[in-house]
């Protein structure tokens, strides 16, 4: 078993103990879904094939999951859960190419959220999704 999967049975596991989660299959778009609104975060290195992939669950409702739910939650109820709408940063990134591609899946006010988009390094991510994906180190 890889550490992927040891972590994400694990998370589950933690996730059904605390009663997020019913027993059974994923929360689909239709119905059975997690409290409020959520999303599953991914970061993985390159191109986006799997290999060592940071991320983890953000509620907000109270906003938990990483060390700056809050204003994650924050920035995207301002943007309507829209990865997109958050308002870039006008920062200064090297010009180091170091890709990093994201996933961000769950639910919205009602909505299905499904944003997947691949940068050219970490800090040119991190200038155009604010704290939505910027986990600590």
């Amino acid at each position: 078993m890889t550490y992927i999967t040891r972590a994400t049975a694990a998370a589950g596991a933690l996730l059904a103990a605390a009663g997020l989660l019913a027993a059974g299959p994923a929360p689909s778009a239709a119905g059975d879904t997690l409290p409020g609104n959520w999303l599953y975060l991914t970061v993985t290195k390159g191109d986006g094939r799997p290999s060592d992939p940071r991320g983890g669950l953000l509620l907000c409702d109270p906003p938990l999951g990483h060390a700056r739910a809050a204003e994650a939650c924050a920035q995207l109820g301002a943007a309507g859960g829209d990865i997109d709408r958050i308002p870039a940063k006008n920062v200064f990134c090297p010009m180091i190419f170091a890709p990093v591609t994201v996933h961000a899946r769950g639910l919205w006010d009602g909505r299905s959220v499904d944003f997947r988009e691949a940068y050219t390094s970490r800090c040119v991510m991190e200038a155009r999704t604010g704290s939505v994906l910027a986990f600590d180190d």
